[in-house]
């Protein structure tokens, strides 16, 4: 079993290692958009109610937002790769078993173990590429990986329209299962060891931590779904009171589940805050797009898929460079101007004419698709080595909750926005993604004015 060298895994290894990265994350952030397309049809098929259906999501995000703290947590204690490979192992089984399922049951608890595999992947994926490069090169890795996240979250409609065009819905699931099995090849030979931590995983801080996400990520969902307001407002003000307790109790923990520690240094405290309202950004963009363009410009869903398009594409041509940028240029320049080019491409989006062709859409996304590029892989950089190498899982597990975070809150704001005025929505909604944007370019630049510490193992 090989050790990781102090600087990264040699070449040959470490593109290897990389394939397994690849390839487990783009399943996991595909499956998290992927479910909200094929809902009507899964409903329809296992003759379930909408508000029934709804659990296929839920399921998922909240087994995810849950363990992804505690379980970053537990690989600084026993092992990134360990953890990893268990999620992997533990995610392609429940895809499986998702797409034998034959009641909604049966599937939301399948959905449930596929989320706690999920999380299992993403808690440790960013600290792991962290061991596989050297860090004069972690701007490469950390911009492949945020390539595949961008691009996954952003095609995941599309792949989803895709598959259901030719087969049943349980292939949506049943093509996770030959992809698992070649990852799970590919991890446990390649995937570097770490450095393990002496503490103890602490429990009592783990159910606090579930109880916070917990209810914050249900409350946004009951608001989204029009539950009564007294509901989404309990949820939303227990979330606070057991958040409260996470946070008191963290501050007596020499390693803290909740990485309070980490905060402490503004360069993570602001690049954690840039990652959260960017993404939020996106998921306003992700949800009100599609209903603008089939409802309001009466395109077919094939035609809103092409129309999604150019964002991950263009994302996917600036993440790798921005990333190799990263290695030489201060992330906070490189972000900021990404971010205010997002905020720039979604004000013209809000502002499209009344009936624009393919063209006015597509180089509108254009724009914002290379803001989102050519911010993401500096900012996960910067996250990264503005954390101790022991930390790297904390750190690791603060990248996927900012990210799934920001995403669900954007989507429930996307409701609200829908709620003000159903006509108006989806213009409402990208000028208010238009202003997270603006508020993350400026916390991005605002990391020029932080002494740069140089951090250690």
């Amino acid at each position: 079993m090989s050790v990781a060298p102090p600087d990264g895994l040699p070449p040959r290894q470490r593109w290897l290692a990389m394939g397994t990265v690849i390839l487990s994350i783009g399943m996991a952030t595909l499956d998290t958009a992927i479910a909200n397309t094929a809902l009507p049809t899964i409903a329809a098929d296992l003759q379930a109610s909408p508000a029934a259906s709804i659990w296929v999501v839920n399921a998922y995000q909240l087994a995810l937002v849950m363990s992804l703290l505690p379980l970053s947590s537990l690989g600084e204690i026993l092992g990134y790769r360990r953890i990893y490979t268990a999620g992997l192992v533990l995610f392609t089984l429940a895809s499986l078993v998702c797409a034998m399922s034959t009641t909604l049951p049966e599937l939301a608890g399948a959905r449930v173990l596929q989320g706690f595999g999920a999380s299992g992947i993403m808690s440790v994926n960013a600290a792991l590429i962290r061991f596989i490069f050297p860090r004069a090169q972690l701007g490469r890795g950390v911009g492949f990986n945020a390539l595949v996240v961008a691009v996954s979250f952003a095609i995941g409609p599309t792949v989803a329209s895709g598959i259901l065009a030719v087969a049943s819905w349980q292939w949506l699931f049943a093509v996770n299962v030959p992809l698992g099995v070649i990852a799970i090849g590919l991890a446990i030979p390649f995937l570097p060891m770490s450095i393990r931590s002496s503490a103890r995983f602490d429990m009592a801080s783990a159910l606090l931590n579930a109880a916070t996400f917990g209810l914050f990520v249900v409350g946004l969902g009951e608001g989204t779904h029009q539950a009564p307001a007294w509901q989404v407002c309990a949820e939303v003000i227990a979330a606070l009171a057991f958040g409260t307790l996470l946070l008191r109790r963290q501050r007596r923990l020499a390693v803290p589940l909740l990485p309070v520690d980490l905060f402490r240094n503004p360069l993570f405290a602001l690049s954690a805050a840039t990652s959260t309202c960017s993404f939020a950004a996106q998921g306003l963009a992700f949800v009100s797009l599609p209903f603008y363009f089939e409802d309001g410009l009466g395109r077919s869903a094939v035609a809103t898929g092409l129309l999604l398009t150019p964002w991950p594409v263009v994302v996917g041509i600036m993440a790798p460079i921005a990333g190799h940028l990263s290695d030489r240029m201060s992330p906070a320049i490189l972000g900021g101007f990404g971010l205010a080019g997002l905020s720039v491409g979604m004000v013209l989006l809000a502002v499209l004419p009344a009936d624009p062709s393919a063209l006015d859409i597509a180089w509108r996304m254009a724009i914002c698709g290379g803001g989102f590029g050519f911010f993401q892989s500096p900012n996960l950089r910067a996250l990264m080595s503005s954390a101790p190498a022991h930390r790297s899982g904390g750190a690791s597990g603060i990248v996927a909750t900012a990210r799934l975070v920001g995403q669900t809150t954007g989507s429930a704001l996307v409701a609200l926005c829908f709620a003000i005025s159903a006509i108006h929505g989806p213009a409402l909604a990208l000028a208010l993604g238009a202003g997270f944007a603006a508020a993350a370019s400026v916390a991005s630049f605002l990391r020029l004015l932080v002494p740069r510490v140089v951090v250690s193992g």
